[in-house]
């Protein structure tokens, strides 16, 4: 009985210590796996920052000049002109300031019970 306990305990702690090992090397595929990808991704930054770089240098107005000269005949285009933009002249209007007088004997003939609107369709001969 007490050998039989014995070698069931044996073979579990084999299976056991197989496991751990199982374990382990897993635990440090995954941890290469994400040394990887951290050295990747500091890559990809790097060259990242280097585009927006060599951006801010081809969008610099001495750089963009020459190729426009360049290129002006052949692509029908020139500077731009201050009437393109329009004027103040252009512009509408503000709107005409309210009757506030108007809008006074409005407020006081609601308040008064007398309603506009049954004056206005009473007149037009509407009920």
């Amino acid at each position: 009985m007490i050998r039989n306990l014995n070698i069931v305990l044996i073979f579990s702690a084999v299976v056991m210590l197989a496991g751990v090992y199982a374990l382990k090397f897993s635990i440090e595929n995954t941890a290469s796996q994400r040394t990887a990808l951290i050295a990747m991704i500091d890559e990809q930054e790097g060259q990242i920052s280097l585009l927006k770089a060599d951006e801010a240098v081809l969008n610099q107005p001495g750089h963009i000049e020459p190729i426009v000269r360049r290129h002006q005949a052949a692509l029908a285009i020139e500077p731009v002109r201050q009437e393109q933009f329009g004027s103040f002249a252009d512009l509408p209007m503000r709107p005409a300031k309210p009757n506030s007088a108007a809008m006074n004997s409005l407020f006081e003939s609601l308040e008064a019970g007398v309603d506009p609107i049954d004056a206005i369709l009473s007149l037009e001969g509407i009920e």
